[in-house]
């Protein structure tokens, strides 16, 4: 689960992190009471999406009048911000951050995440702040320092005067920095967090190191120990779809293909889209229905992938060990029955009562198309979809 920018703040804030100070407004006159409330003579509006590349996109501006202020609030809210990490039709815009000013300094980069080999939480420094860590990665890889967490004794004081001292930070920054990461690991473990990134971090001309943005990721397995970060959940910055999969307990991510995929097992669904691949598809969402799919699982999936209107053909891939063959055979008529639909569907079935789902299928009426092997059903399909 994402964070907008102001919750990554108000986190980070509640683990004693320096963050600059705002608020969030969700209408123009919120905008502007904040404003009078700064009593500055500037002010900062962030569009409020999950989506990196707001400011080269429009989304981040700075305003020296209230005037301004109102007609940037206007143009933003209620729009759709289109960036580097969105897809042509942007995200929504229902929320903007307004910030006091700062004098930046120097523009750093910190960030964390799981290192899956290592088992252990790395921490990445580097001095190109306000760039994509991605990147420096690619063109200077040299640039980014990381330190690794010992998860029986936490990051230690001496990992973060390394890392200082390699950034470049003198006099009190050091121990700014020391403690910032320390509150960091601590934030990072106890609020089960995937990514953070603290993107720029900046030396203020007093000398401050501060967190000018936030981008911060939740585990969503871990969600149900998180109450309070839980309902900070945006679901109109998520595919409309993955949310009515995840009320149903279906494992779907969408894709940006045409042939719709329906597959019990993560293994097997990703073989599934292998193979599409291999014999010139390409697969239209990951969905995975579960071992123990019932009936109604079966029939809300098939109306998830008929929501797509991308998807020219569907493949059923069913291997029947916990869950029965005959049970997705009911699941894919009453979803057509109820929705209806032209496309061709290309079943296979084998395992657990495949016989008997495959005669439903069959005697059902369908545009259905039977695969005899694993291959025969990836030809069969990229054909139907006429790719």
């Amino acid at each position: 689960m994402n964070l907008h920018e102001y919750q990554a703040k108000q986190l980070l804030a509640k683990y004693g992190l320096p963050v600059s100070h705002g608020e969030v407004a969700w209408n123009v006159e919120q905008s502007l009471s904040i404003a009078d409330k700064l009593q500055t003579k500037k002010w900062v509006v962030k569009a409020q999406v999950h989506a990196g590349g707001r400011g080269k996109a429009g989304g981040v501006k700075i305003v020296s009048t209230k005037d301004e202020l109102a007609q940037v609030a206007q143009s933003l809210l209620g729009k759709n911000l289109v960036t580097y990490q969105t897809d042509s039709n942007g995200q929504p815009v229902n929320q903007l951050l307004i910030e006091e000013p700062c004098d930046i300094e120097k523009e750093l980069y910190l960030g964390a995440v799981i290192d899956r080999a290592k088992q252990r939480i790395v921490f990445m420094a580097s001095t190109e702040g306000g760039v994509e860590i991605e990147k420096v990665a690619h063109d200077t890889p040299e640039k980014i320092l990381t330190t690794v967490v010992d998860p029986l004794v936490g990051v230690q004081p001496f990992q973060g005067r390394q890392l200082a001292f390699a950034l470049g930070l003198k006099g009190d920054q050091i121990k700014q920095f020391t403690k910032m990461l320390i509150g960091l690991a601590k934030m990072f473990i106890e609020s089960d967090l995937s990514l953070l990134e603290i993107n720029p971090l900046v030396i203020t001309k007093q000398g401050h190191l501060l967190c000018l943005d936030g981008k911060i990721t939740i585990d969503d397995n871990a969600l149900y120990r998180q109450a309070d970060i839980r309902t900070m959940r945006d679901t109109s910055q998520e595919d409309e779809r993955e949310n009515r999969a995840r009320d149903w307990e279906l494992n779907y991510i969408a894709l940006d293909g045409n042939i719709g995929c329906m597959v019990n097992g993560a293994g097997l669904a990703m073989a599934t889209m292998d193979i599409v691949k291999l014999h010139g598809g390409n697969p239209a969402n990951f969905l995975d229905v579960g071992g123990g799919a019932t009936k109604e699982r079966v029939t809300e999936a098939f109306k998830i992938i008929l929501s797509d209107k991308n998807v020219k053909a569907i493949l059923v891939n069913i291997f029947g060990g916990i869950v029965r063959c005959d049970l997705i055979a009911d699941g894919i008529i009453g979803a057509v029955a109820e929705v209806g639909t032209p496309l061709p569907v290309v079943v296979r079935l084998e395992g657990n009562n495949a016989e008997l789902g495959a005669k439903k299928l069959s005697e059902s009426g369908l545009n259905i198309i039977a695969a005899e092997s694993f291959t025969d059903a990836a030809k069969k399909v990229v054909q139907a979809a006429g790719v």
